[in-house]
């Protein structure tokens, strides 16, 4: 086996290895077929096997072919990325903030602010499940939102770094009995109706969390409701069904609608800025140190000295370090670190 294979020969073995037929592999490459063939018998001889079995009708892999497919892609999978990591300079960095009034389009703001001469794009998806299949797909660089929500698989092709502990809120018409409160406790919404997303496949996560606060608490969840696209048609549905909402205090205004923090305990919403593993990105080093400055600045990853809620799963994800006595409701006293 030599020490150095050149990529453009493991790259047409592996188009022959996924078409099974050479001129179909020549064309997805845009190379002519005789190079193609020239290609692959050359790494054949450079790794000593036989790698694909050809008649005049079929072609197949062989047991050698079967053997070196896995690490070919693994190579060209490297290859590519290093590609990318060193032009990342050369083109924007994609980042979904979810909407304009968000701790991620702070950081984003705070990030332009300290490095104009990189170029940032904005995408408002409405939650992190519908931003991280499209990081995922390469359509996005960078989302933020509730991690642990994610599912196990789609974890692992990403990176995150916590980098907010919200407070959740609750939105009320003005004409609500809670309005007049400056902080509205969580018991008393028990027997409520409040509208979190259910019915949007794009903010699972927050719908999920949502869940088990309400059942916690024992409020009820708005039933589903088709995804609502962008805040004018948010207002407009919110304010036509007289919904309640479980929200933020980093929350979009609404028209005779007031957003009251919710105390006794105070819930948790975790964010975290949320990356494809392995991006290397100028921009994407920007968004990361303009977090931990406002962090550092506001306190985001302090919890509260009151009695606080958050899931466990979300508290792991959000402080690995962290061990909990209960899987929900806690305060400072019912944590204690790892020994």
């Amino acid at each position: 086996m030599p020490h150095d294979i050149d990529p453009r020969l493991l790259r047409g073995f592996v188009a022959v290895a996924e078409e099974l037929h050479f001129t179909r592999a020549a064309a997805r490459l845009h190379v002519a077929q005789q190079a193609l063939s020239r290609d692959v018998r050359r790494l054949e001889r450079e790794v000593g096997a036989e790698l694909f079995g050809r008649t005049t009708r079929s072609v197949v892999l062989t047991v050698e072919g079967e053997r070196l497919l896995p690490y070919a892609r693994a190579v060209l999978a490297a290859h590519d990325e290093l590609r990318i990591a060193f032009r990342a300079e050369r083109r924007p960095l994609v980042v979904d903030v979810g909407s304009r009034a968000s701790t991620a389009q702070r950081v984003l703001d705070e990030a332009r602010r300290s490095a104009p001469e990189l170029e940032l794009v904005a995408r408002f998806h409405s939650g992190l499940t519908g931003a991280a299949a499209e990081v995922l797909a390469g359509r996005v660089d960078v989302a933020f939102g509730r991690v642990a929500g994610l599912d196990a698989a789609v974890r692992a092709g990403l990176d995150h770094v916590p980098v907010r502990y919200e407070r959740m809120a609750v939105l009320l018409s003005a004409e609500h009995r809670l309005a007049g409160l400056p902080q509205v406790p969580v018991a008393e919404l028990a027997g409520e109706t409040l509208y979190a997303g259910a019915g949007n496949p794009a903010t699972a996560e927050w719908t999920a969390l949502a869940a088990r606060l309400f059942a916690e608490f024992s409020i009820a969840m708005a039933e589903p409701f088709p995804e609502i696209a962008g805040p004018d048609e948010f207002v407009r549905v919110v304010r036509r069904r007289g919904w309640s909402v479980l929200a933020s205090t980093e929350f979009i205004a609404v028209p005779d609608m007031v957003v009251r923090p919710l105390v006794a305990p105070v819930p948790l919403s975790p964010v975290s800025l949320v990356r494809r593993r392995g991006l290397r990105h100028p921009a994407a080093d920007a968004l990361l140190a303009a977090a931990r400055r406002l962090g550092a600045a506001e306190g985001w990853l302090e919890r509260p000295d009151a009695a606080w809620w958050l899931p466990e799963e979300d508290l792991r994800a959000m402080e690995p370090g962290v061990a909990v006595r209960d899987a929900t409701v806690r305060g400072a006293a019912d944590i204690r670190p790892f020994r």
